[in-house]
């Protein structure tokens, strides 16, 4: 279980639930034999750094990677060391005073990023040593995002692009029933039905009735509202903290194009069942609507930000393969075919997991500190778990058609249709999901010719049952799992792992610094509601006087932007040693494996990678593709498969590496 997140001796601010177990659902972890903590024995006592949290030694960091990764987290320690002792000691750098001051964070030395003053570097003299001696250490690189087009985020196209083409393209849905509706306790919650009405939308939708964009597939929505609401009340009572559960509703354009037509702010009920508080918003038609809609956005993509990081990112790659990769370890012999196929795709996943729950996903690590739900986070990752998460529908395919953006087309060449039909993510991951699914049933049906093989094989069918019943048991007696009978149900099952391990981490990971490390584009956090003259006359009459401002303090400070900014730069960064999909599996001169057959199958699916990437390059210069070119437009290659190191928006690893 995940009782090491908090540290009960440290104090009642430090205590967190335990993840895993009936109450709390989770998935499970590799154990490390630590002893209990001091004041309660159900929470296993932490390790903090420097020191190693316990992996098995063949799942350790290799040294050119753990090299890689020590200068990445050097490069972190002193991008947030320095704006920490500098706010110590000036109450001025606490928020920043103007868009310029977040450009010179990519463009300006230590001082001139912070605004700092000389005599500030005499009270604290080793900084000034760093700042001689490591002046390109302490310069954030500038995000893609801001390469072709630096006002692009400011458009409520691109807005709407990016949950298709960004960081988290996963959580759009087709709109099937207008108004939405909420899942949770109307007892508690008040009215299930969405605040947004036809008279908001009405005027947008080029002609037609909400229910013909409802029939004609042309509302899509990003909702939310069930994940965040249970949980407000404990958001909004942190200091600096101030979230709404949000919905934000697009129609598809005739040009294949997204526009946000609508945007709901949410706030629990005063009183179980009454009706929630709710704000609803529509594009801008005056000075004063367009700060309040930019504001509005901007919770949006805190919201997402906070579900992309908990729930689609580490709950639904990392956290979810651990228990298949423990039970391969445990359950099959290194020399067995299908430990041989999943080997490439465990790498380092194990190591970047208990480095995750060191500092990461910890009481008041990084997620808590710099991200919207802060120490319910946890809770959040897990109610999506026990609500929300089925295997059988994580592939690609099944997930599109789950959330409604696909149709089931036989004639098609995947079997489905995309109802956005440029959807830069789905697109590009079809062409890998593909090419994965016929190199793993080309490997599967040498091996295990018939039912009866697979039926047969110890060793598989212990794999397969513990990674269940041990790994997710909170989950084990659910009736979706898959079974393992046949050679078509171990392809499916290995095809869905290795996705996750290799594409879906890729798409949700290495795009964090270049689309999301220029924070008001895609802030993690917000400080502030919107202003509201009924609420707070005085600060709505700052608003007012001076919007400007209001809407970047309603952002994170610099302490909480440049810590973000740090740790998604040394997470989006491409080690040295990375294997990314498609690439050889030799080791030096030994080939992983000794069977003819294998090799000449996988010497294909390395020619459909290659060819996904050359289709890939030619969708991205395609000018009939809006959502991925165009004047200003960031071209889609997440899911492109090769990559240089560094921090590049691109590359696919055989494994969740980082």
């Amino acid at each position: 279980m995940y009782n090491d997140l908090g540290n009960p001796d440290r104090g009642k601010e430090f205590i967190r639930p335990i993840l895993g177990g009936d109450k709390i659902p989770y998935p499970r972890r590799c154990r490390t034999g630590r002893p209990p903590t001091d004041t309660n024995m159900l929470s296993e006592s932490r390790v903090e750094k420097p020191h190693r949290i316990y992996v098995p030694r063949d799942e350790t960091f290799e040294e050119l990677k753990q090299g890689a990764f020590i200068s990445g987290r050097l490069r972190a320690v002193l991008h947030t060391l320095i704006p920490s002792l500098i706010a110590s000691i000036s109450a001025d750098t606490h928020n920043f005073q103007g868009f310029h001051h977040v450009d010179n964070l990519y463009k300006e030395g230590l001082r001139l990023k912070l605004g700092l003053q000389e005599h500030l570097f005499q009270k604290i003299p080793f900084v000034q040593k760093i700042q001689e001696s490591s002046e390109g250490m302490l310069r954030y690189d500038t995000p893609s995002i801001l390469s072709k087009d630096k006002f692009a985020w400011l458009r409520d196209d691109e807005f709407a692009r990016q949950t298709i083409a960004g960081i988290n393209p996963v959580s759009i849905e087709r709109l099937k029933v207008f108004p939405p509706v909420s899942k949770l306790d109307p007892a508690m919650y008040g009215p299930p039905e969405s605040s947004i009405t036809e008279r908001h939308i009405s005027g947008q939708l080029n002609g037609l009735t909400v229910q013909e964009a409802i029939d004609k597939e042309k509302l899509f929505i990003v909702d939310h509202h069930d994940v965040y609401m249970p949980f407000l009340d404990r958001i909004n009572a942190i200091e600096g903290r101030k979230a709404y559960a949000t919905r934000a509703i697009f129609f598809l354009t005739q040009g294949g194009t997204l526009k946000p037509i609508a945007i709901e702010l949410s706030l629990p009920p005063a009183q179980s069942g009454e009706p929630q508080p709710s704000k609803v918003l529509t594009p801008a038609c005056d000075a004063t609507s367009n700060w309040i809609w930019m504001l509005g956005k901007a919770h949006v993509s805190s919201n997402d930000a906070g579900v992309h990081q908990l729930v689609n990112h580490w709950l639904r790659t990392h956290a979810i393969m651990e228990p298949f990769i423990l039970a391969a370890h445990r359950r099959m012999s290194a020399m067995h075919p299908i430990f041989k196929l999943l080997h490439p795709h465990m790498r380092y996943t194990l190591e970047i997991n208990a480095l995750a729950r060191q500092s990461l996903i910890n009481a008041e690590g990084v997620i808590e500190s710099c991200f919207t739900p802060g120490p319910v986070s946890g809770e959040i990752s897990s109610a999506y778990y026990r609500n929300h998460w089925r295997f059988d529908l994580e592939g690609l395919p099944a997930d599109l058609l789950r959330r409604g953006v696909a149709v089931e087309d036989a004639t098609q060449p995947h079997g489905i249709r995309l109802l956005i039909e440029d959807y830069p993510y789905a697109n590009d991951g079809l062409l890998l999901w593909s090419a994965i699914g016929n190199w793993v049933e080309s490997y599967v049906q040498l091996y295990y010719p018939d039912a009866g093989t697979v039926q047969s094989d110890d060793e598989l069918q212990e794999w397969y049952h513990e990674s269940i019943h041990v790994g997710h048991a909170d989950l084990r007696d659910a009736p979706w799992w898959p079974p393992l009978s046949t050679p078509r149900d171990l392809a499916n099952i290995l095809t869905t792992l290795v996705w996750l391990a290799s594409a879906q981490h890729a798409a949700l990971n290495f795009g964090q610094y270049p689309l999301g490390g220029y924070v008001p584009n895609r802030p993690p956090l917000m400080r502030r509601l919107l202003p509201d003259p009924e609420r707070d006359a005085a600060e709505y009459a700052m608003f007012l006087a001076d919007p400007h401002r209001f809407f970047l303090n309603a952002m994170p400070g610099v302490l909480e932007a440049t810590k973000f900014m740090a740790v998604v730069d040394t997470l989006s960064t491409h080690s040295p040693d990375e294997e990314y999909l498609g690439e050889s599996l030799d080791e030096g001169a030994a080939p992983w494996t000794g069977d003819e057959e294998a090799l000449a199958a996988h010497g294909m699916f390395a020619a459909d990678v290659r060819r996904a990437e050359e289709t890939i390059e030619r969708r991205n210069a395609d000018h009939g593709r809006r959502n991925r070119c165009g004047a200003g437009v960031l071209p889609y290659e997440l899911l492109a498969p090769s990559s240089p190191p560094g921090v590049t928006c691109r590359g696919v690893p055989n494994s969740i590496s980082i």
